[in-house]
């Protein structure tokens, strides 16, 4: 298994876990916005096992969160390099290695910009999140000839640590019509979704139990977004 994250100390973690149960762990260090540093951690992987079978772009950020016209620039760039252009960025890197026999690329995305549009300020998050469906749709017909399924999780109030690292500014001036993530579930009432119900669903899809499923955003909320 190959691990990558721009943090080498949440990297170094999970791989201790992992090779004390027994795994074999390739631990890489790259921000996946960065073009040079994603292409050497592939290059990494592939002098040590020359293919790949699945592959989890799990990367991204909220951003900051603000009315468009106090938006900047570089704030919706920052945005989209992350979550979109890394997850672009990841694909086409992973390719060469996933020609080989065949695979599952899995993406997260969210139920922002693809089931709601609720969040005032989100704006950045939100297109960032819809291109992302955009690209795997796209990606699975072109790349089934090649035996490569793509398919999206889009969850919704998860218990995360992401948005304590989110920069929200006068949202207060942008129409919301209903509260979120604090809104009840309507499956589970005030209780958010934890991080190992999303990990079942990309063990799912990286398994040959979804071998017939492709182009496929799956929403895993609670039906939350369904309100």
């Amino acid at each position: 298994m190959a691990l990558l994250s721009h943090l080498a100390d949440e990297v170094s973690c999970l791989a201790t876990q992992i090779e004390q149960s027994g795994g074999e762990v390739l631990r890489l260090v790259a921000d996946v916005s960065k073009p040079e540093e994603l292409l050497a951690a592939f290059d990494q992987v592939r002098e040590r096992w020359g293919r790949l079978d699945v592959v989890f772009a799990n990367a991204g950020v909220n951003g900051v969160w603000a009315p468009i016209d106090e938006l900047s620039v570089e704030e919706w760039d920052s945005t989209l390099k992350i979550n979109l252009c890394g997850t672009f960025l990841t694909l086409k890197f992973a390719l060469p290695l996933l020609k080989v026999r065949g695979g599952s690329v899995i993406i997260t995305s969210s139920v922002n910009g693809t089931r709601t549009f609720h969040n005032g300020g989100a704006t950045a998050y939100a297109c960032s999140k819809a291109g992302q469906v955009a690209l795997a749709k796209m990606a699975a017909l072109e790349l089934s000839q090649h035996q490569i399924r793509v398919n999206v999780i889009c969850p919704g109030w998860f218990d995360t640590r992401i948005e304590e690292r989110t920069e929200k500014r006068h949202l207060d001036l942008v129409r919301q019509h209903t509260t979120y993530p604090e809104g009840p579930i309507p499956l589970t009432g005030e209780k958010p979704g934890q991080a190992k119900q999303a990990a079942k669903l990309a063990l799912f899809l990286a398994s040959d139990d979804s071998d017939h499923i492709t182009g496929s955003e799956i929403y895993i909320d609670g039906a939350q977004s369904l309100q």
